[in-house]
């Protein structure tokens, strides 16, 4: 929440008369009885200006105010329509003590003030003024109360300014700070906000209530001081939403009384956070904590000078100087030794010249390293956002489905939050490149050369954004916990070549290592082996030859494995495994297994069932299904079957992971009839037809569709007359998945990724594999990646 103070670059200090803020007037358009305009104020000479030649301030009705030279002063004080251009010449002359003529004031009157919309026209009409559109000005203001409102609701504040009043309540919130910083902390107060969604709110509601509060400590420092404040309201700061208040008649005060306008809105975060320490000091719940936090965020913000928020007014009140920004460009040409006697150098005082260098040097470079880093960085926010929303969407359609309406609410107003960054850094990308434009064409017109010129360098500069904006593997991958986010880091990899994004042999590199929390960290002295595992150039093995064996020249070369863990080991024995691994960008791979297993009277029951889904990629989905049934014929005097699945997402952007063991194991006091066998032949029919199909299933229809197909099997033995009514010995299912149902971005099922063309079924042959999908092109839906748990062995699935 933004808030800002003063005239309107936000209401706070006056443009240059150089730089005419109207339309110019008509030739011969000057009246002969000049008279101010509508809503036009004059405030007088500024207190303890940082020129050498104190400005005059006037303020026209739109808010902007204006400093004037005393010659412009003066003609100003005089035109009141009741004298001529001659009265005025004689009134100005002896006040101005050199001579000014009838015709020094008409030229005046026609080159500065009618263009600055400071008088009326010759026809008695009221001038048409264009407001300065600054860049980092405040837009879409909507005014909430006028100048005698806010005077009014404000006065009772002024008094919380008296030394008895604002020394003890300095002092507390010091206090507090110190404790809740150095020794309380906030670790508690952020698990009880984000455990109860309706104190988030609550806590975010009291913030923006105390952003509102801290324009109050303007208007009302103000009027400690004599100054009258003017209007309140709202409006975007870029696309933040922002308060202000308009303190420009503060300018009638001295250094003491502007500075104490310029903190007024701090002292009241300080009477907020005193407040809120209260609050908790009565119901002990430590979410009230947070409040003091951004408390303490917002007046740290609020103090740096670099854009237009208090810190800067704080700074030009300081220098007695009103718009620093203006000050840029003849500062920067002042360090040239051939520019250093200009009329903008010679007219400050040197202390306040020598504030001023400082100020720019410091600001001019980190405003454009700002600007060089979001730009190169823009594809990483742009990803990390989308990535942060899709999960706080998921979670509040979660939370709404579930009824959860608080919760629903918080992440919608944490998707707003994260949304409102990205949509500022954008309009003010878009704004800059406009006003350049702009700029370039109007300074070019009419000079072929440098209009050749500048498109020349507008082209290299679209070329250069083409290039840290191409679509890589690194560009658009979202920001991770791991990732340093040095000035180095925000540089796209394309600047190191190929490869520059791990290791490569032969070459020097940076990669990432993860140790185990709580361990000690290795160091020159004691240094620790670790392991790093460099992708092969062949890591993007085509989807369709990513989970088996592949034959070159004869030799049989296995695929690419890029995972920090072992590749399970093949099925032994009669275990059916299924493995998906998808290591290319935008595929799709499914691997399925379906066995049906007989053992005979004695046998040991050892088979293992296994589904593995690994994905290291980009928008890929690798499916696994593995479905076992084990039929056990007579006594088995051991019976261990192992029922496993496990999905993983090494270094994957918007991939899904799916992997899905079930298992089912019975025993039968003798053979099938002739027609439970039949039935149960159809049955497994049917299910390696399900099988064959199930690309084109809803994950989350795969394991409902198997356990019902588990109880028809249970039936037929049950009610088979050569079996007998035994309880079957053990049911499995182990479903593991990233990506629930309600992560998907859409807030429905998650999508079944279709694969093209036939492939061959599994077959009910018991112990046989079903050979792996052929994977599909695309995957309809891209969830979000999360983390992956796996169940253990023998327990049901959750939900």
């Amino acid at each position: 929440m933004a808030t800002a103070h003063g005239g309107p670059f936000t209401q706070s200090g006056p443009p240059s008369p150089a730089t005419p803020q109207g339309p110019a007037a008509r030739p011969g358009g000057v009246p002969e009885y000049p008279v101010r305009a509508e809503g036009v104020q004059l405030l007088g000479e500024a207190k303890d200006s940082g020129y050498l030649e104190p400005p005059s301030l006037v303020r026209r009705a739109d808010g902007q105010a204006l400093h004037l030279t005393r010659l412009l002063y003066l003609v100003m004080e005089a035109a009141d329509g009741t004298r001529s251009i001659e009265d005025i010449a004689g009134d100005v002359t002896p006040a101005f003590g050199r001579l000014v003529s009838a015709e020094n004031v008409r030229a005046l009157i026609r080159t500065q003030l009618l263009p600055l919309g400071l008088l009326r026209l010759a026809d008695g009409s009221e001038p048409e003024v264009k407001r300065a559109d600054p860049l980092l000005g405040m837009r879409l203001r909507y005014t909430v109360t006028d100048t005698t409102r806010t005077a009014r609701i404000t006065r009772p504040f002024a008094v919380l300014f008296h030394p008895l009043i604002a020394v003890p309540v300095v002092a507390a919130f010091l206090a507090a700070c110190g404790w809740l910083l150095l020794s309380k902390g906030l670790a508690s107060a952020t698990h009880n906000a984000f455990a109860n969604p309706g104190l988030l709110l609550l806590v975010f509601l009291v913030t923006v209530l105390s952003a509102g509060f801290h324009e109050f400590g303007h208007a009302a420092a103000a009027m400690r001081g004599g100054a009258t404040p003017g209007r309140m309201g709202a409006g975007l700061y870029l696309v933040w939403p922002a308060f202000f208040t308009d303190v420009t008649d503060s300018y009638r005060l001295g250094r003491g009384g502007r500075l104490r306008t310029d903190l007024g809105g701090l002292y009241f975060n300080a009477i907020v956070a005193v407040i809120i320490m209260g609050i908790w000091w009565l119901t002990n719940d430590d979410a009230w904590l947070l409040v003091i936090a951004t408390q303490v965020l917002q007046m740290v913000r609020q103090l740096l000078p670099l854009l237009r928020f208090d810190g800067y007014h704080i700074l030009t009140d300081a220098t007695g100087v009103p718009d620093l920004f203006q000050h840029i460009k003849p500062t920067l040409l002042a360090l040239l030794p051939w520019r250093r006697n200009t009329p903008e150098t010679r007219a400050l005082k040197p202390w306040a010249r020598a504030l001023i260098t400082v100020w720019v040097l410091v600001t001019v470079p980190l405003l454009l390293l700002s600007l060089v880093l979001i730009v190169l960085a823009l594809p990483r926010l742009l990803a990390t956002a989308g990535a942060a929303g899709a999960a706080r969407y998921a979670q509040a359609t979660g939370s709404l489905a579930a009824g959860d309406f608080t919760g629903g609410a918080a992440n919608m107003l944490a998707m707003v939050a994260i949304a409102l960054p990205v949509l500022a850094i954008l309009y003010m990308l878009l704004r800059l490149a406009r006003q350049l434009l702009q700029a370039i064409l109007k300074r070019t017109k009419g000079n072929t050369l440098r209009r050749g010129t500048a498109l020349v360098t507008i082209a290299a500069i679209l070329a250069g954004l083409a290039w840290a904006w191409w679509p890589r593997p690194e560009t658009y991958r979202p920001v991770q916990p791991y990732d340093r986010g040095t000035l180095l880091d925000a540089v796209p990899t394309a600047l190191s070549g190929p490869g520059s994004a791990g290791l490569v042999e032969g070459r020097q590199g940076g990669t990432v290592a993860l140790w185990p929390d709580g361990a000690e960290l290795p160091t020159r002295e004691k240094p620790q082996l670790a392991l790093v595992l460099v992708p092969r150039p062949d890591a993007g093995t085509p989807p369709d030859e990513a989970s088996r064996t592949t034959v070159e020249d004869g030799n049989q070369v296995a695929p690419s494995w890029v995972f920090p863990f072992d590749k399970p080991q093949a099925p032994y024995g009669d275990g059916n495994q299924a493995l998906a691994v998808n290591t290319t960008d935008g595929s799709v791979v499914y691997d399925i297994a379906f066995a049906l297993v007989w053992a005979d009277d004695g046998t040991p029951v050892d088979t293992r069932n296994e589904a593995y889904a690994f994905a290291n990629c980009t928008g890929c989905a690798a499916v696994a299904v593995g479905f076992q049934v084990v039929l056990v014929v007579g006594q088995a005097n051991v019976v261990v079957p192992e029922n496993l699945s496990a999905a993983a997402n090494y270094n994957c952007v918007s991939c899904l992971t799916y992997a899905l063991a079930s298992q089912l194991v019975l025993t039968l006091d003798g053979p099938l009839s002739a027609e439970g066998a039949a039935r149960l032949q159809a049955l497994w029919e049917e299910i390696a037809e399900f099988g064959r199909n199930l690309r084109n299933v809803p994950l989350t229809d795969i394991q409902a569709r198997l356990s019902a197909y588990k109880e028809q099997i249970t039936e037929i033995i049950r009610t088979d007359p050569s079996t007998g009514t035994r309880t079957p010995d053990t049911t499995g299912t182990q479903p593991t998945s990233p990506t629930t149902p309600s992560q998907t971005p859409d807030g429905g099922e998650p999508p079944a990724p279709p694969a093209p063309g036939d492939t061959t079924p599994a077959s009910p042959v018991p112990a046989v594999p079903a050979p792996t999908v052929p994977p599909a092109p695309t995957i309809s839906g891209t969830p979000a990646p999360t983390s992956t748990t796996t169940p253990s062995p023998g327990l049901p699935p959750a939900g």
